[in-house]
């Protein structure tokens, strides 16, 4: 069976045929160079694979990157006279097939004689992640039983939101589509808080998530279905990409704004023909493009116009559209065939939300986090395994606490905190403001009353704590409602030289079931992008398909359930017959094994 794509020239494949097979070098690699617009994980996953497969000498292949560091929403690190910050953090899993590729060939950080793919399975054998606390109620009291808690028809309701149409949910939100029972379970605190969801976003992009993930439902309560690095991100996967993109003789060029790329199109042919930069100081730096110069474009960014703020001060809430958005904006004018970024960045206040780096620096505070996590936050080992959301909080207060040391030369009695908020315009519960209007000490004290420390320790226990808050306009625009068209595919029909990257673009396959706010993503659009354009001979693998999997779907339902059993509502003489028909079949024992009978 051919599996369909949106572009005769990509090849999707499952198994390991194609992914252990040493790509020949494609037909005139030699003439060809690259640039690529961004250093995300995507624009660096690009450059990766162009070497890795594509076989492209690295002197060709030069990166334009807006800041003055790599990594794009990957970031994690010491701010001089600050403190630690970062942004963010992705959660992965097994089936990352895409990444798992790349990572295999390219050498870890914290061992080079390990592959960063080696690195990060024997951190996760060692040290399984699971959670022992998942939500939090009445200052730092643990709230969930380690179940769902839905039900009969609220599980149905899942099942059937699953079965609709894609095109029937676009432009749709979550909060037209379920109800308001669902929005108030156990299972929808676990949902958002995890991956960041509204009840204003997309239907859609929520029902890809349940059907991609359906193999790890059964691990969301205790977040055993999720694997993390051993250090930061940008640690573990940044930096063993740069190095190993500049080994081979990659350039990256800093401070470059890319303001426009321009392309010839005509009914049979599109083509980029040059890129509008310009450098730091202003000077004109584009680039003339001939239909063997390649480019990949990262357009539109969750974490442009961040603001930062420290201790005493608020991070600084941009409206500013900033450098990838306005480039979107650009090229999107050219064909409508270049998406619509106006749906995903137009509205901020449904966009965004804030984080923010505490980083403790004694024991005091850490007696209160071992009450919630049991376990101690020191030793090296998972302490939170995941998020932990204090539910009774206005700004739905999450947090959580990676392996420490964090980072590399992080002192040994600090333990970095990463908290955030999906509520930014309202007053706290102790600090009587937005958190948007909260500097990072005040933020540290409303997670200190959320995490258990009586009110008349707060003020003390915060001096022992530094605090960099992050507001990011953008953070959620991924998720925004949207139509199809409305992200561009990776490479457009007709496009000969250049391709789109990262969370704004629409992959390939047919129907698309990848998921953004995932690194995965980001490396798909890479691979998908390299493959088409240099004509790899390998396929891109498909997206796991547990959706397909009857034995996934029937430990979903089971789950979803907490293991009570369905109530299917046939009458009686239907089910002895449905009975009598499975009866000593390999149908009855899945059906038994899975607690559906």
């Amino acid at each position: 069976m051919k599996l369909k794509t949106h572009d005769e020239r990509l090849t999707l494949t499952n198994g390991n045929y194609h992914s252990l097979v040493k790509a020949r070098k494609p037909k005139g690699i030699e003439e060809k160079t690259a640039y690529i617009v961004g250093t995300g994980i995507a624009g660096l996953a690009a450059g990766c694979f162009l070497i890795k497969d594509a076989h492209m000498e690295g002197n060709k292949i030069t990166f334009l990157e807006q800041l003055d560091i790599p990594g794009g929403s990957l970031d994690g690190q010491l701010h001089q006279n600050v403190d630690y910050v970062a942004r963010g953090g992705r959660e992965m899993g097994h089936h990352f097939e895409v990444l798992w590729d790349l990572f295999s060939a390219i050498p870890s950080r914290e061992d080079p004689e390990m592959s960063v793919l080696d690195h990060f399975f024997y951190t996760n054998l060692d040290d399984p992640n699971y959670s022992n606390c998942r939500i939090t109620k009445n200052q730092g009291v643990r709230h969930d039983n380690g179940k769902f808690n839905l039900g009969q028809d609220l599980a149905k309701e899942l099942a059937a939101f699953v079965n609709i149409p894609d095109k029937d949910l676009q432009d749709k939100t979550i909060e037209e589509i379920f109800s308001d029972e669902l929005l108030n379970t156990d299972f929808w605190t676990f949902w958002r808080s995890m991956f960041a969801f509204e009840n204003w976003h997309s239907a859609l992009e929520m029902k890809l998530y349940m059907n991609r993930f359906i193999h790890h439902v059964g691990g969301l309560p205790d977040l055993s279905a999720l694997q993390f690095s051993r250090h930061d991100q940008y640690t573990s996967f940044v930096e063993p990409m740069i190095k190993y993109l500049e080994d081979h003789g990659a350039v990256v060029k800093y401070g470059v704004n890319v303001e426009n790329v321009q392309f010839s199109i005509t009914d049979t042919k599109k083509a980029a023909t040059k890129i509008i930069a310009y450098d730091k100081e202003g000077k004109d730096i584009s680039i003339d493009l001939t239909d063997n110069d390649l480019v990949f474009i990262t357009n539109g960014s969750m974490t442009e116009s961040s603001g930062y703020g420290d201790d005493n001060t608020p991070a600084e809430f941009s409206s500013d559209l900033g450098n990838s958005w306005n480039l979107w904006k650009n090229i999107a004018a050219q064909s409508e065939e270049f998406g619509n970024p106006d749906a995903f960045c137009s509205d901020i206040e449904k966009t965004n939300w804030e984080s923010c780096t505490v980083t403790c620096h004694d024991d005091s505070v850490p007696k209160y986090i071992e009450k919630i996590t049991k376990r101690s936050p020191y030793g090296g080992k998972t302490v939170t395994g995941g998020i932990v959301t204090a539910v009774d909080s206005s700004w739905l207060l999450s947090w959580t606490i990676n392996r420490q040391e964090q980072y590399y030369g992080q002192p040994e009695n600090d333990i970095v905190v990463w908290v955030y908020g999906l509520f930014s315009d309202v007053p706290g519960d102790y600090i009587k403001k937005p958190m948007r209007d909260c500097t990072g000490k005040e933020i540290t004290k409303e997670w200190l009353y959320h995490i258990g420390v009586p009110e008349a320790e707060i003020e003390k226990l915060a001096e022992t704590c530094t605090a960099v808050p992050v507001m990011m306009p953008f953070i959620t625009s991924h998720f925004m409602p949207r139509k199809f068209g409305d992200r561009p595919f990776v490479v457009p029909k007709h496009a000969v030289n250049f391709a789109f990257l990262g969370q704004f673009a629409e992959t390939l396959d047919d129907p698309n079931r990848d998921t953004v706010f995932t690194t995965e993503y980001s490396g798909r659009t890479a691979m998908e992008a390299v493959y088409v354009l240099t004509g790899v001979e390998k396929g891109v693998p498909e997206v796991y398909a547990s959706r397909y999997d009857v034995r996934y779907l029937l430990n979903a339902a089971s789950s979803l359930l907490d293991g009570e059993k369905p109530e299917i509502p046939l009458p009686p003489l239907v089910k002895r017959k449905l009975m009598k028909v499975v009866s000593d079949t390999e149908v009855e024992e899945i059906l038994k094994e899975h607690n559906i009978i």
